[in-house]
């Protein structure tokens, strides 16, 4: 590399001398302002000095080769670029096979049925009970080619069989006590009033209410409120002692509807807290509060939380929320439960209706025309 240092009254001068003598592919390394001459460290005229480089151009005893490795160069990019492109391919391909694959692995089913299986699928029902629904439904209707909407009703009857296995028809009043656990945020407290009013204006029952939610303040004022709109009496249970007075003092009552608090169902302790408070065998139906709007997977792991309690049946809030019901036919199907009732907002005691068969199905696969229920 030639270097060379360049003094000129202004910096364009100074850019002429530098392209005159180290050419239009010279580099500046440097530059800057500097004081020469005078007299006495007086009168010094400001110059620019300027630092600049150029790198001297190889020469080429053979400028015959130049082009040759120029075309080398450029046949091993282009290469370079088929290889990878063909790499590409090669892992598209890949993933094709691999998702086509998983595909055979399943039973092929008729298009109307592969249709209704991609429904399920989308409402959350897991894939593989999705499968086995429509395969059952296939070997019990036979044979032959069914449109969409002949296959659609087909199914519906396969699910509304599936809940009619497990059905709760509505509170039996064959116990006393009425327990509703679940998480927080599902709507345990506005659900016990709807219930609570449901029974004394349609069932002509008296009732009374116990709260054992005594972690959030606002439960307790709002239950009494609804207490007092119905005209009902509340306790208030701290301990397994305030709880089993309550007890006593609404014996003569047809219905005690108890509220539990919620907390968090991913603490293994909460169940264990839970039976601390409230007695969970004595004389009591228990239903397990879920929300619609959890994810398929969190209720399962809800659900599994609250296995170790003998559950009466299942109470689905805020159905108005959500277009997706497979978590119904999930726990169904895996775990032998049913729904009693299914909630769709905050009215009390309008927004709760008893979750029939029929209504479930609807849910799950929508509704349809010309159905034969």
């Amino acid at each position: 590399m030639k270097v060379k240092k360049y003094i000129a009254p202004t910096m364009p001068e100074a850019m002429q001398q530098v392209r005159k003598e180290l050419g239009s592919d010279a580099v500046i390394l440097n530059s800057k302002v500097i004081y020469t001459g005078g007299l006495l460290g007086l009168f010094k005229k400001k110059n620019i000095e300027v630092v600049a480089a150029v790198e001297p151009k190889p020469v080429t005893k053979q400028p015959q080769i130049k082009p040759t490795l120029k075309k080398k160069e450029t046949t091993l990019k282009h290469d370079d670029k088929q290889q990878a492109i063909v790499l590409e391919e090669l892992r598209s391909l890949r993933k094709w096979v691999e998702a086509k694959t998983s595909q055979d692995e399943r039973p092929s089913f008729p298009a109307a049925f592969e249709s209704l299986l991609e429904l399920l699928v989308e409402q959350e029902v897991e894939s593989e009970i999705a499968q086995t629904l429509i395969q059952e439904t296939i070997e019990e209707a036979g044979s032959r080619d069914y449109t969409y909407l002949e296959a659609k009703i087909l199914l519906k009857q396969k699910l509304k069989h599936l809940f009619s296995q497990y059905q709760v028809k509505s509170i039996s009043f064959q116990k006393k006590f009425i327990h509703l656990v679940g998480p927080t945020g599902v709507g345990k407290t506005t659900t016990i009033a709807k219930l609570a009013a449901m029974s004394m204006l349609k069932d002509n029952k008296k009732v009374a209410l116990i709260t054992a939610d005594t972690y959030r303040i606002a439960a307790i004022e709002q239950l009494k409120t609804y207490a007092k709109i119905l005209d009902i009496p509340i306790e208030i249970a701290y301990t397994t002692e305030d709880y089993q007075k309550a007890r006593l003092k609404f014996q003569q009552y047809d219905l005690v509807f108890v509220d539990t608090a919620g907390r968090n169902f991913r603490n293994p302790k909460y169940v264990a807290e839970l039976g601390k408070v409230v007695d969970l065998e004595q004389d009591i139906e228990t239903y397990l509060v879920l929300s619609m709007t959890t994810k398929a997977s969190d209720v399962l792991a809800i659900f599994k939380q609250f296995q170790t309690i003998p559950l009466t049946s299942l109470i689905l809030t805020k159905t108005d929320e959500t277009a997706s019901f497979g978590t119904v036919v999930n726990l169904a199907y895996r775990y032998q439960i049913g729904v009693a009732y299914l909630t769709n907002g905050q009215d009390v005691p309008d927004d709760i209706k008893q979750a029939t068969p029929d209504l479930l199905a609807e849910l799950v696969i929508g509704p349809q025309n010309n159905d034969e229920s």
